[in-house]
């Protein structure tokens, strides 16, 4: 099985490199980043998992953009081809930057609209994906290099069947720990949907869920010839209850038997470019 989100953010991915003067004018910074994970104990997937994934983060004129493609690999797995993929792209339009005017107040930085879209593997035809939108507010935090929260409407894709929709929180943060002569990231988001959705109809009914989603990393290229921010390793925990909104407490499929909150660990290499 081929990815259906793989060509499109590749192709996006080498339009904004090969477009210098476009992004003298547009483009204010970016980053790529590949990421190699290893994990057990994941709930309702396949219990062991390899991901290989692709991160693409910029700031713009308008605002910023980030999106990510999650390549899953596992076996063992009866009538499975042992790989399936996950991808997000989520612009931001800052408007302080659209209006050119400083919005700072306090802590908050700027005042953004933010958008997701989330896809995953269709399911018997029928497409995973979702929307979200809603407002967000960037931070300035003392010992934080970053550190942002979205507030989102979801709403899934408006499929016959499908539930209402849902609200998300979800902050985003980054903090550099010095660390003897190189650092440690602390980096991660959490989604906190905060209602349930829909009716209790047999497959209509979402439930409220949290997912926690840290990873701790060792800069390991400062370490070794001193440039940072190119080769990390590390950890990431990964905690979900109710995931996908299934509720906890005995969910049955042909692959999965048993309860829905997760709580695992992955070992990551991760390489920027």
């Amino acid at each position: 099985m081929t990815s259906k989100l793989a060509p499109l953010s590749l192709a996006l991915a080498g339009t904004l490199l090969a477009a210098p003067a476009f992004a003298d004018d547009m483009l204010h910074w970016q980053n790529n980043s590949l990421t190699y994970l290893y994990g057990k104990d994941y709930k309702i997937n396949p219990p062991i998992q390899q991901t290989l994934t692709f991160e693409h983060a910029s700031g713009w004129a308008w605002g910023d953009m980030f999106l990510f493609i999650d390549n899953i690999f596992y076996n063992g797995v009866s009538g499975s081809d042992g790989h399936t993929y996950y991808g997000e792209f989520s612009p931001r339009l800052s408007l302080g930057k659209l209006s050119g005017q400083d919005l700072a107040l306090g802590p908050v930085k700027d005042v953004l609209l933010a958008a997701t879209y989330e896809r995953g593997e269709s399911t018997d035809g029928v497409p995973n994906q979702n929307y979200l939108l809603g407002p967000a507010v960037d931070l300035d935090v003392p010992g934080f290099d970053r550190l942002a929260i979205n507030l989102y409407y979801r709403k899934p894709d408006g499929s016959t069947g499908k539930p209402a929709g849902q609200w998300q929180l979800t902050p985003t943060w980054a903090i550099t720990i010095p660390v003897g002569k190189s650092d440690i990231l602390f980096d991660g988001f959490i989604d906190w949907v905060v209602n349930d959705a829909g009716s209790e109809r047999r497959g209509d009914f979402v439930s409220k869920n949290l997912h926690i989603n840290p990873q701790i990393k060792y800069d390991l290229g400062k370490a070794l010839d001193g440039e940072p921010g190119r080769l990390y390793v590390g950890f990431e925990y990964d905690y979900w209850s109710n995931k996908y909104g299934i509720e906890d407490g005995g969910f049955v499929s042909r692959n999965f038997v048993g309860p829905t909150d997760q709580n695992t660990a992955s070992f990551l290499v991760k390489a920027h470019f």
